[in-house]
């Protein structure tokens, strides 16, 4: 774990969390996710002092790791998955003030924006950043939804894509959630802004959200400095197969 901002996942079903965490973990392996849900019997519902607990937690292993409270930009973004999941988390911030201080909670999509968040953090994002990131999950879909109906405006370019190149997806399973993280992350790290098939490459949603499956070509372009590298990279990322060919 070397991100500086981690995530605290709150469902109303332990199982749910854990496998929400488990699948951000994965897009993001370099970020501390955790899951904690279910009431204090042990059924569906939320507990205060697990996610009390839970937020301690993580704090002190952001801490021990150098990448806590005092590190600039660090801390937790934490996600809910219905309403009095949120309730519940906000009813924790409140009672404590080191908690609240550190931890920010997620107006967002309870997967997506997970999802989203974990790979913003895994790029070495703040927790604003994060933050944001989780958020913006909640109009992903319906961007992209008009983006791609006939007779969409085109949206305002930075300059003219330099070194674009069409490639083909060769994996079986296309950009699904792995390969989409791996691009993402693989973008975010470029100066150059980079778009596939004319979404955001550094959006790992928008990439899954393309729907790419084996022998789509795909439209890389990039503007900004670096941009002919940065395409020539997505385009052997893409070409490589991910490792699934």
């Amino acid at each position: 774990m070397t991100a500086r901002v981690a995530l605290v996942l709150v469902s109303h079903s332990a199982e749910l969390a854990r496998g929400a965490a488990e699948l951000a973990g994965q897009m993001a392996p370099d970020v501390l996710v955790r899951g904690v849900g279910g009431g204090p019997d042990g059924g569906l519902g939320t507990s205060l002092d697990a996610i009390q607990q839970t937020l301690e937690e993580v704090l002190a292993v952001l801490a021990d790791a150098g990448a806590g409270a005092g590190a600039a930009g660090g801390g937790v973004v934490v996600l809910g998955d219905l309403g009095s999941s949120v309730l519940t988390v906000e009813a924790a911030l409140e009672l404590d003030d080191t908690l609240a201080e550190h931890a920010v909670l997620a107006r967002a999509p309870f997967v997506e924006g997970a999802v989203a968040a974990a790979v913003t953090a895994h790029g070495g994002a703040d927790r604003d950043a994060v933050l944001a990131s989780a958020n913006a999950a909640i109009g992903m879909f319906a961007t992209i939804e008009a983006a791609q109906s006939p007779g969409a405006a085109e949206p305002p370019s930075a300059g003219e894509p330099e070194g674009a190149r069409t490639v083909t997806v060769r994996n079986p399973l296309g950009l699904h959630a792995r390969p989409a993280a791996l691009v993402s992350r693989k973008v975010a790290e470029l100066g150059a802004s980079v778009t596939i098939d004319g979404v955001d490459a550094s959006s790992v949603l928008q990439l899954m959200a393309l729907g790419a499956t084996r022998g789509r070509e795909l439209r890389v372009e990039a503007t900004g400095d670096g941009a002919t590298e940065a395409v020539a990279t997505v385009v052997e990322m893409i070409e490589s197969g991910f490792g699934e060919v």
